[in-house]
């Protein structure tokens, strides 16, 4: 059976997700970002129990079609701009990406993510890449350019300016300071008070 989890977004999430598993007992066949598929189906009983420990993990079961697809998409974008995996070919835009993925016409997730979460694909792409350039600039590993170059930016000037639009401050005053206000990825995109 497949379960669709939702904040499941690093490799430790999904070492959590299985350690906790085999201790209910639940034999996993598979285990990627966002789901996992049990060798066995489990009884309401034994699903309570799943919810009930991944809710104290920082998780969630998703039983809604419709929010196992926005978990979906967050996860295929939070692998390409996190973890950079590669899987969508660089002259391929993240529309077309998204579409073939999800096996859905783009407008319908489109439109769907933004009903579901308040905001659109794209902002959220941008969101996503944005946490990644204050990670890197954290590490001071990589110019500008550099960073432009990985996450598919026309230009180190463009990716400098969305940076500046997002945050408030360019990159340059971001690596300056000392506060390094970075999120955790399942926060990323969320709406803030």
């Amino acid at each position: 059976m497949r379960l669709h989890i939702k904040n499941m977004v690093c490799d430790r999430c999904k070492r959590v997700v299985q350690e906790e598993m085999a201790k209910l007992g639940i034999g996993l066949t598979s285990i990627e970002l966002g789901e996992v598929e049990t060798d066995t189906e489990p009884d309401a009983g034994k699903l309570k129990e799943i919810r009930e420990t991944l809710e104290r993990n920082g998780f969630a079961l998703l039983d809604d079609k419709k929010d196992a697809l926005v978990e979906h998409i967050r996860t295929l974008i939070i692998e390409e701009v996190q973890y950079l995996k590669g899987n969508k070919p660089n002259q391929m835009n993240f529309s077309d990406y998204l579409a073939m993925k999800t096996g859905y016409e783009y407008s319908y997730i489109s439109n769907l993510f933004s009903t579901e979460t308040g905001q659109p694909i794209e902002q959220y792409i941008i969101a996503q890449k944005v946490e990644k350039v204050k990670e890197w600039l954290s590490y001071n590993e990589l110019s500008l350019s550099e960073m432009a170059w990985r996450l598919s930016y026309s230009s180190a000037a463009h990716l400098s300016n969305q940076f500046k639009k997002v945050t408030g401050i360019t990159p340059g005053a971001f690596k300056k300071s000392n506060t390094v206000a970075r999120k955790t990825l399942d926060q990323v995109g969320e709406k803030t008070l």
